[in-house]
């Protein structure tokens, strides 16, 4: 909006002026270090970037502050690849700022949401211990609801722009609250499914299933070959997040729209009631018969590699083919994605309200959303994870950082999500958690 106001307002010479700017500035197919970079696509589809002053002069500021200082980023650690990318990212910022990224590894993002309500409880108003979080969903929402989160810096990140906010809102709602501008996309996700061809083709009555009644007839047919991790795990709350999307479908109108509201103790029983009816059914056919969960998405990774499990789930489709070529999983893994939708997210990273390294973790988070850091991440041998940049905002040069050989057999394969599914309102992650420890957690 602000860009369309730019272009509006502007003199017949200025304009000529800027337009000769834009040209260099593509020609040269980089970004300035010290300029500031607002992406206007015009009707051709094609990014020209525009100078704002103001926004420079802010930007040379925080480069200039950011510069030669620590950041400590409270990151999950429970996936070596990940970790490994993430000491990829601090050796950039070493040499770029001279920013000693720290990370710290959480089992659980709720650890640093403690951490930083401790410290606002105890005034430290200036000098928090977390600089930089990866966040997102419900973590989001409480930190939000109680004013954790520094706010209006992530929208005026330089790289910001390429994520083409105005037609991609994803990139600035995180399950559905607003995130006025405390969070900056990291990664988009999507659930998906994979298996071992050699276990599923093997049996000509083995169907693979493609939706959530499919599944809880073949775990039936096929008994102890599937299972989820157990809350609060994030691929196990996926799971049951997904499960309890699709069998409202065909609820109600008005029992649908509680799913994009807060969970009160009028609407928890409601909506929740035919979750517990299928896990019913689907507990008695997982592994184990249901009366163990693994721990991690990791575990359960491991268990279709032993070939304790058939069919399994990530978050992240490209992680598949990164394990495969890691020889964490056999070569004959497929990925597939369910046919009645797919639970769908943008993750972020933040800055605490108390940070004690602002600008420097401002540094860190638009370096993360660099084309440089996005394709790189996007690597199934090195993460996988899904770019938040559009395509059509970013120049030749920086779309050929993106392109990939012939895609590996065990790879999602090309527009297989034909149903994205939306989170629900993040309370109903702690709903469910707390109803599933109640009925499911007494035998873990």
């Amino acid at each position: 909006m602000f860009a369309i106001k730019f272009w509006q307002t502007l003199t017949r010479y200025s304009f000529c002026c800027v337009a000769f700017c834009v040209c260099a500035i593509v020609n040269l197919a980089v970004f300035s270090s010290t300029a500031f970079a607002n992406t206007v696509i015009n009707s051709k589809n094609k990014s020209n970037l525009v100078i704002n002053t103001q926004q420079q002069s802010r930007w040379q500021k925080v480069q200039t502050l950011g510069r030669n200082q620590n950041v400590y980023f409270y990151a999950w650690g429970g996936d070596a690849q990940i970790n490994a990318y993430i000491q990829w990212a601090a050796q950039q910022v070493k040499t770029k700022y001279n920013i000693n990224l720290v990370h710290v590894k959480l089992s659980d993002t709720s650890e640093a949401v403690s951490r930083v309500l401790a410290e606002k409880s105890a005034n430290n108003s200036n000098q928090g211990s977390v600089d930089l979080m990866w966040i997102n969903g419900a973590n989001f929402a409480t930190m939000s609801e109680h004013s954790l989160l520094l706010k209006q810096w992530a929208n005026k990140l330089p790289y910001f722009a390429l994520t083409d906010p105005v037609n991609n809102p994803a990139v600035t709602f995180d399950f559905g609250l607003p995130t006025n501008g405390m969070e900056a996309p990291w990664g988009q996700a999507s659930l998906t499914f994979y298996y071992d061809s050699i276990a599923i083709n093997g049996n000509l009555n083995n169907r693979l299933p493609t939706t959530l009644n499919e599944l809880l007839n073949w775990s039936a047919q096929n008994p102890g070959r599937f299972s989820y991790p157990k809350p609060p795990d994030f691929l196990g709350m996926s799971f049951l997040k997904y499960a309890l999307v699709v069998l409202h479908q065909q609820s109600s109108e008005n029992i649908k729209a509680q799913l994009n509201q807060p969970a009160t103790t009028k609407n928890t029983a409601q909506v929740l009631n035919p979750l517990w009816e299928f896990l019913n059914k689907l507990h008695p056919t997982l592994w184990r018969g249901g009366t163990h969960f693994m721990q991690s998405g990791a575990q359960m990774r491991r268990l279709v590699d032993d070939t304790e499990l058939s069919l399994a789930f990530t978050f992240s489709a490209p992680e598949v083919p990164a394990a495969v070529k890691r020889y964490d999983l056999p070569n004959s893994i497929r990925s597939y994605a369910m046919s009645d939708g797919s639970l769908s997210n943008t993750h972020f990273v933040a800055i605490p309200y108390n940070a004690s390294h602002q600008q420097s973790a401002q540094l860190v988070a638009n370096f993360l959303m660099s084309p440089e850091a996005q394709a790189e991440k996007q690597k199934a041998h090195i993460w996988g994870d899904k770019s938040v940049l559009i395509q059509s905002t970013l120049t030749p040069d920086q779309q050929a950082l993106f392109k990939t050989a012939k895609p590996h057999p065990s790879a999602l394969p090309l527009n297989s999500i034909k149903r994205t599914l939306s989170e629900p309102h993040p309370s109903w992650v702690n709903a469910i958690m707390q109803g599933w420890q109640t009925r499911y957690g007494v035998s873990q």
